[in-house]
């Protein structure tokens, strides 16, 4: 039985054995597959690690409409660019804790439209079209420059360019609602100061 559909089947049905021969068919291929997005091997092994526990907590009612290898690949891919984006977060703050300080006092309003704010924009990000959100996850979390980002994905700088501005454009009604009531709620604070 080398059929992946088969072996879901045997694993839907508590079959740890099935489990581990779909864990040591793809474990390595998907932890190199993440090293392309993240330098940090244990990170990636962590990553591969948390998506076969889902795998395995979800095996009742899985339903893969691709390929095992796809849905593998794509979880992978999701969860790194997840991380970077976390990163990203973390860099920013310990960028302005480091210019401003930390003698500021944290305000729960502050924290919660932050929170907001941060969930809005991931969601806006999963809405973008797949080749919009690729080139502006490349450029703005990696940190790729419109060339580099060409040249890995094999488009013009051009394309790249317009993509990042689709993008952009996206982002902005997608979430300018949200921000309308940011800085509703922020003048709302600063009044009432």
């Amino acid at each position: 039985m080398d059929n992946d559909s088969d072996w879901l089947k045997k694993m839907s049905k508590d079959d740890m054995d099935a489990f581990s021969y779909i864990f040591r068919k793809y474990y390595k291929d998907l932890v190199l597959f993440g090293g392309a997005y993240l330098a940090n091997r244990q990170t990636c092994e962590d990553i591969v690690q948390n998506i076969f526990l889902r795998l395995w907590g979800n095996r009742k009612n899985i339903s893969i409409e691709t390929s095992l290898k796809s849905f593998l690949l794509k979880s992978v891919q999701n969860a790194c660019l997840d991380e970077l984006r976390h990163k990203k977060i973390i860099r920013t703050h310990e960028t302005y804790t480091k210019t401003f300080g930390t003698t500021f006092d944290v305000d729960t309003v502050d924290y919660v439209l932050y929170s907001d704010l941060h969930n809005h924009l991931l969601h806006s990000l999963d809405e973008l079209p797949h080749t919009y959100r690729e080139v502006f996850e490349m450029n703005r979390f990696e940190g790729l420059t419109y060339k580099e980002i060409a040249i890995k994905l094999d488009v013009s700088e051009r394309t790249v360019e317009v993509r990042i501005g689709k993008a952009l454009a996206l982002l902005r009604r997608y979430l300018k609602e949200f921000l309308s009531v940011l800085v509703f709620t922020r003048l709302l604070n600063l009044v009432n100061l």
